[in-house]
């Protein structure tokens, strides 16, 4: 009726709908109760914490966002105020592009992992792939190696192209930031992979390659969750004008967002970078962000 008041009469729309009039100006004459305005307050900071997250976080991390600023509320009326104000997280969506192409001459790495993807320490296990990255002027390709202790990507990097460079550029930034003693490379048999530059490359870093089958994602399901990801919080809500403009989005991402603030349902909630720093006694090296555009 509020709503509507420049249109029609109270009266008319009393009579209408069955109540009396008394009894609407009664109504509107209330004082919000104490609940509601708790509610009003809880909803801005959902909206700032969601926000923070460019709109990608569901109740589940707001919740523990909320949690870490001091704030004791219940998912499930964080989840009804969000709902109720339209607030919803970025759902994953399925397909893509291939970008493994096996080399049929060469031969591929032993799998060291056989889907076990747990590690107990940094730089024990990093799983690599590729995925794509469409811009109006043509794909941009992304290789990317992620630590499997904090799910943290400490090599990536982009270009044009499908060639072993690609995976190798990823590498050297891993190589280099990491520092590590014997961690097993884990990624698919593609030919980038498989490349007698690659495997020269990982005997002198003391990189041990590990493959999986060929055309099972879950033998590389680690990396395969990270692309879900940044396919639904960035991709697919992005559409890039320029490869530039690809390239400094996924860096923002990666290095601005994902790797030191995107909480993780499987390390308790915390950031990639939280989680290392909290479990760890020795500072890790910090980041050189090689890939910077």
């Amino acid at each position: 009726m509020s709503a509507n008041q420049a249109d029609f009469p109270i009266t008319v729309m009393a009579r209408t709908l069955g109540v009396s009039k008394a009894g609407y100006y009664a109504w509107a004459g209330r004082q919000p109760s104490a609940r509601r305005v708790a509610d009003a307050a809880l909803l801005k900071r959902i909206r700032t914490v969601h926000l923070g997250s460019h709109e990608t976080y569901g109740a589940p991390r707001v919740h523990a966002d909320l949690r870490e600023q001091g704030e004791r509320h219940s998912r499930k009326r964080i989840a009804r105020l969000m709902r109720e104000a339209g607030l919803v997280g970025a759902s994953h969506r399925r397909g893509g592009s291939v970008t493994t192409r096996r080399d049929q001459e060469a031969r591929p790495a032993p799998d060291l992992v056989d889907r076990n993807f747990a590690a107990a320490a940094p730089n024990q296990l990093w799983v690599a792939d590729i995925t794509y990255v469409p811009t109006a002027a043509g794909f941009l390709y992304l290789a990317v190696v992620l630590d499997a202790f904090s799910r943290r990507i400490v090599g990536w990097a982009m270009a044009n192209h499908l060639r072993s460079e690609l995976v190798l550029d990823a590498l050297e930034m891993a190589v280099t930031q990491r520092r590590p003693r014997d961690v097993i490379h884990h990624s698919d048999q593609g030919s980038q992979y498989t490349s007698l530059a690659f495997g020269s490359r990982c005997q002198e870093a003391g990189v041990r390659p590990s493959m999986g089958s060929v055309g099972d994602a879950y033998d590389n399901a680690m990396a395969e969750s990270f692309f879900s990801t940044l396919e639904c919080e960035l991709l697919a809500r992005r559409r890039f004008r320029s490869q530039a403009e690809a390239r400094m989005a996924c860096f923002s991402y990666i290095e601005g967002f994902y790797n030191p603030l995107r909480r993780h349902s499987a390390l308790g909630y915390r950031s990639p970078v939280v989680y290392e720093q909290e479990t760890q006694p020795d500072p890790l090296p910090e980041p050189l962000f090689s890939q910077a555009p």
